[in-house]
């Protein structure tokens, strides 16, 4: 089974990192880290680097693609069309389309989800519904079809086992979820609005306030350059290298 996960420059890294390290465990899975071509790709912390293993042309018919969002870089990426493109070709063949985060703001650009439910961040739930989807506020999980749409980061971890379940049996789902020791316990109670007081409210505002700032600041190319430190060629080697581990590294839980 082959799992396309889409990266991009700003991307929010606990999106895709967290639905990665338990989809793994899908028997016989062939994850790809996909984007317009192969390459480093630097997350919206401006210092974490990603890397694109395969570009969309090379993978033209996943059994599942997952997107993940951004703090910076969703109205950006929502309009890039060469991902908006690739997201409608595959859609028409895959068993599960899915975000998490954000990321389904770029399926309802790319006109995926117009009409039916589905959920993204709490701070874009407006823009959500302003596409054409209709906007859930209480779910960490929405799917309709093979339609499958996660919450505000996190959930992108309960969105994979979700799909783990589906794709692989509750059992293999169970077992992922035990190997990563998945079993939340936060020290604070306040990952939701419905429970956030108003002081925490306050915070998230300068945080994001903050962010905003230091985006209109930056001179991405630069950032990267300085992040990232590999040559043309040097990537090359480690591009070489990831993608001849690729079929022993398959993750197998059985």
């Amino acid at each position: 089974m082959q799992i396309a996960m889409v990266v991009y420059p700003g991307m929010t890294a606990l999106d895709l990192i967290g639905p990665y390290e338990v989809l793994r465990f899908v028997p016989d899975a062939e994850i790809r880290f996909v984007w317009s071509e192969p390459g480093p790709v630097i997350a919206d912390s401006g210092v974490l680097v990603l890397a694109a293993t395969h570009s969309f042309d090379e993978t033209p018919a996943p059994d599942i693609v997952v997107i993940g969002g951004s703090g910076t870089a969703t109205a950006t990426i929502s309009k890039n069309r060469q991902l908006l493109d690739w997201l409608r070709r595959v859609h028409e063949t895959t068993l599960w389309t899915a975000s998490v985060c954000t990321g389904s703001i770029v399926l309802a650009s790319a006109g995926l989800l117009e009409g039916l439910p589905a959920t993204t961040h709490w701070s874009q739930l407006p823009v959500l519904d302003g596409l054409g989807a209709k906007a859930i506020d209480d779910q960490r999980i929405v799917h309709t079809g093979k339609i499958v749409t996660g919450a505000g980061v996190s959930a992108g971890i309960d969105l994979a086992l979700w799909l783990v379940g589906q794709v692989a049996g509750d059992d293999v789902a169970r077992a992922a979820q035990l190997v990563i020791e998945y079993d939340p316990r936060p020290p604070y109670d306040s990952g939701s609005l419905a429970k956030a007081g108003a002081a925490t409210k306050r915070a998230v505002a300068a945080i994001i306030g903050r962010e905003a700032v230091k985006l209109a600041a930056a001179e991405p190319g630069a950032l990267l350059r300085e992040s990232v430190g590999l040559s043309q060629l040097a990537w090359k080697t480690v591009l070489h290298k990831v993608r001849r581990r690729t079929p022993s590294s398959r993750t197998t839980l059985r």
